[in-house]
């Protein structure tokens, strides 16, 4: 690492600390011809191939900015919009490759998404997996009840007032 001071080719990691969500390592370094202090932030690079053909860097922002749509006028705050984008982050990193493709992307969105709000779910789901009739928003609200179903040991209720 060379010294953004002098330009000394090497320095001296005096002091290492994760970030909080651990994606980044920040480092204070000494360089040992000047005697100055510096910080460098370390991440590991995560890369998204478009189907264009084109590599960008992994964004958490892009990944709230698609979900904010499909959360409009749901009960859903930008904290549970960050967690999510960390939780879809997590999970493309732990699969190890440095470069993924953006559908694993949007697959990656629909688990956490369920989680938080299923109206929001539905809406993305519907672009993101290009829903073309009615009967697949019913295959897809069946798929939640059954396991909401599974999740909580009764039937879901079909409508507000409880009735089937």
């Amino acid at each position: 690492m060379h010294c953004p001071f002098c330009r000394h080719a090497d320095s001296r990691v005096v002091d290492s600390r994760t970030s909080d969500d651990g994606s980044s390592i920040r480092r204070r370094r000494q360089c040992p011809a000047c005697q100055r202090r510096f910080t460098t932030i370390e991440t590991a690079s995560l890369s998204v191939a478009k189907r264009s053909g084109v590599t960008e860097p992994f964004s958490r922002d892009k990944v709230v900015a698609g979900v904010r749509k499909a959360c409009q006028g749901r009960p859903v705050s930008s904290d549970d919009l960050a967690l999510l984008a960390q939780k879809v982050e997590e999970t493309l990193r732990a699969s190890g490759r440095p470069e993924i493709e953006a559908n694993e992307v949007g697959l990656a969105i629909l688990g956490p998404l369920r989680e938080l709000d299923e109206v929001a779910y539905l809406r993305f789901a519907s672009v993101y997996q290009s829903f073309e009739s009615l009967e697949d928003f019913e295959s897809a609200i069946t798929s939640l009840r059954a396991e909401r179903e599974a999740r909580d040991g009764e039937p879901a209720a079909a409508g507000r007032d409880g009735a089937r």
